[in-house]
């Protein structure tokens, strides 16, 4: 089974969400895929309205408390009734645009497995990380901060995305990608026992494209892709989930 999730940041209104889903042929990607996507969180409940049934949706950002003075934020329990089984947890962008730190981001996988949602947490280096050499020690940092929140969840899904590959064209060999998911495995399996680590998934976040989705997809230990720009085109998004092995 190979997991492909679609993240479409600020990008499609409720009606274009609609619009996604009405033009989405999903029916000849084998069963055993899993399909994911997360819109914008104003177009969350029409996605949970408009998929099609083996389409899953989930929340792109959550905020940790129930309720509060937090203008603009999304409790975990408000995505979940607007239809979000998943939560997308310390994007990227979250971490080096919004400031989000790995303590938030262990506030929020904890928001989310309270109210049922199962969380995405992404972790990954920058350019100047890698170069100097420090990728498993981020990775095992930002993991290392979620690690106790983890424990309580049934399931659990982690994306590596290096920050130096989303956006920007740019990719990460499948060698790279093998590379820091089994520095995720190892981890997990420490922390967690091999038999609870064995049920994570691990995603690759990063430029992916159906020009390189097989390639990251049959790459050992890894587990499915996240998919940024390519998800907001219904046929590219099935080109990906297509290409899975």
């Amino acid at each position: 089974m190979s997991i492909i999730a679609g993240n479409w940041k600020m990008v499609r209104s409720p009606a274009a969400t609609r619009t996604f889903f009405g033009q989405l042929r999903v029916d000849d990607v084998p069963s055993r895929h899993e399909l994911l996507i997360f819109p914008p969180a104003i177009s969350l409940v029409a996605a949970a309205e408009a998929r099609p049934a083996r389409v899953r949706v989930g929340v792109q950002n959550i905020h940790w408390e129930e309720e509060g003075a937090f203008t603009g934020e999304v409790s975990a329990e408000m995505a979940r009734e607007a239809g979000a089984e998943f939560a997308l947890i310390g994007h990227s962008e979250r971490r080096h645009l919004f400031g989000e730190t790995d303590e938030q981001v262990a506030l929020k996988t904890g928001a989310a497995i309270r109210h049922g949602l199962v969380p995405v947490v992404c972790v990954g280096e920058t350019l100047e990380e890698r170069r100097a050499g420090m990728v498993d020690d981020v990775i095992l940092r930002q993991l290392d901060a979620v690690l106790p929140e983890l424990a309580l969840s049934a399931r659990v899904l982690i994306a590596y995305e290096p920050v130096w590959a989303i956006g920007t064209g740019e990719t990460a060999t499948p060698s790279d990608a093998s590379s820091a998911h089994r520095t995720v495995r190892r981890r997990l399996a420490e922390a967690l026992g091999g038999e609870a680590a064995a049920r994570v998934g691990v995603l690759y976040g990063g430029s992916v494209k159906p020009a390189n989705a097989r390639e990251l997809l049959a790459a050992p230990d890894v587990d499915g892709v996240l998919v940024g720009g390519a998800s907001v085109d219904p046929a590219s998004y099935v080109a990906i989930a297509l290409a899975a092995p």
